[in-house]
């Protein structure tokens, strides 16, 4: 993908996001807490499967 490209992407989700968090702060802070959820769900998972590997 062209540089250009990417970068108008990443600012255009940069710009979404501060939009979002400034004119919808509870659904942003839902969001960013099922995304912490998800990503402790994975490490919990990957850690029980590396002690799987041990025992």
């Amino acid at each position: 993908m062209p540089v250009v490209i990417k970068k108008i992407l990443a600012w255009g989700f940069l710009a979404f996001l501060i939009y979002f968090m400034a004119f919808r702060p509870d659904g942003a802070a839902q969001l960013f807490k099922g995304i912490g959820v998800a990503l402790m769900a994975i490490a919990q998972g990957l850690g029980d499967f590396l002690t799987g590997l041990v025992a």
